[in-house]
């Protein structure tokens, strides 16, 4: 079991630590899961994210071993900038999905989740044979990732890091702390308007100690998941996965059709014809009971899908759910979730269910 450089500082604070691919990792603070939600829908919280991989791609072949691995195409972007892809199977199954942060001009580093970073090293490895020269190397062990969340994220963060509070959404800038260069991109997993700083884990206790010093509350992974599920985004294991194809997920702009081959497209330009089923529906359930992972959906008492995600919205009161369903199940519709035999009735809904403070 891995452990995040700031390991001893959850413990300190009195985290409930959990295993999360292949990590030891804080799951909520003694306020609780609710409360930690609730701050960064109202103010700003800082999660330690150090699980997610760090791959650099670096050389005049980096930008090539990309564009024939990953779905999106680089060219939409450029330097300073961030983009949201994904890795596939020959199938068209999402590996994983990845943030790409492009550093400097052949300098990528590429952001897998936690259990799938010696898959990716593999397959950017692959994609950089017989092209120029790239290398590819996990960088996980030397930095830290904090992800500043919330309406208040930037203010907050400005009395530290004044350059990395001034990153727009989807760049990606560097700045120093203590000395030490560190990198930071507009990225995050919550809905909310936030950042995501890569410290070296010499610096990571400091760092973290002068964010929560500007008044930014510690969060766990509990309310991560919560929070990303009423923002609507998909979770690798749930919502993407064996089986489920981006288009499947409602993610097809994260393909790039025209750009050249690469791993699964075929198979997607096969699925775009046939037709795209199942689908990715958001599910509100009536009354606060919240629906789980694999509970099947019902039409007219018919199994039509089945839930990816489910949990209690902090926000709307109710339950909330993900869920791979028939096409032909639309929003507005009203369905059933079985939970062990009792039907909990819930409305197809737009995504997302909770929208970002204004």
């Amino acid at each position: 079991m891995r452990t995040s450089s700031l390991d001893a500082v959850h413990r300190s604070l009195g985290a409930r630590m959990v295993p999360f691919g292949g990590w030891d990792m804080p799951l909520s603070y003694p306020s609780g899961t609710l409360e930690e939600h609730r701050a960064c829908r109202a103010s700003a919280v800082v999660f330690d994210v150090s699980h997610l991989g760090t791959v650099r791609v670096a050389g005049p072949g980096a930008f090539d071993a990309l564009q024939r691995t990953l779905t999106n195409d680089l060219h939409k972007v450029g330097p300073g900038r961030a983009q949201y892809t994904h890795l596939l199977a020959d199938d068209g199954s999402v590996l994983d999905d990845i943030i790409v942060w492009w550093v400097a001009q052949d300098i990528f580093d590429v952001m897998p989740n936690a259990s799938n970073t010696d898959g990716v090293v593999a397959a950017l490895r692959a994609g950089a044979i017989g092209g120029g020269e790239a290398e590819v190397a996990d960088s996980t062990p030397t930095r830290a990732v904090l992800a500043v969340q919330g309406p208040q994220a930037r203010e907050r963060l400005a009395t530290v890091a004044p350059e990395a509070a001034a990153v727009p959404r989807f760049g990606v800038a560097s700045f120093t702390f203590d000395g030490y260069p560190c990198t930071v991109a507009g990225t995050g997993y919550t809905g909310e308007d936030g950042v995501e700083c890569a410290v070296p884990v010499e610096v990571a206790e400091a760092f973290w100690s002068a964010v929560t010093a500007a008044g930014v509350v510690p969060a766990g992974l509990g309310a991560r998941d919560t929070l990303r599920l009423e923002a609507g985004l998909p979770l690798h294991g749930h919502e993407l996965g064996e089986g489920i194809t981006p288009l499947n997920a409602g993610l097809g702009w994260v393909v790039a059709w025209d750009k050249g081959g690469f791993p699964g497209r075929d198979a997607l330009v096969a699925q775009r014809e046939a037709g795209v089923t199942p689908v990715l529906r958001g599910l509100k359930v009536e009354g606060r009971r919240p629906p789980r992972a694999e509970q099947p959906v019902l039409r007219a008492g018919e199994a039509v899908g089945r839930v990816t995600s489910g949990n209690f919205s902090p926000v709307l009161g109710c339950g909330i759910a993900l869920a791979l369903v028939d096409p032909s199940v639309v929003v507005g519709d009203e369905v059933g979730i079985d939970s062990r035999g009792t039907v909990m009735a819930a409305e197809v809904v737009d995504l997302p269910f909770v929208r970002k403070h204004a």
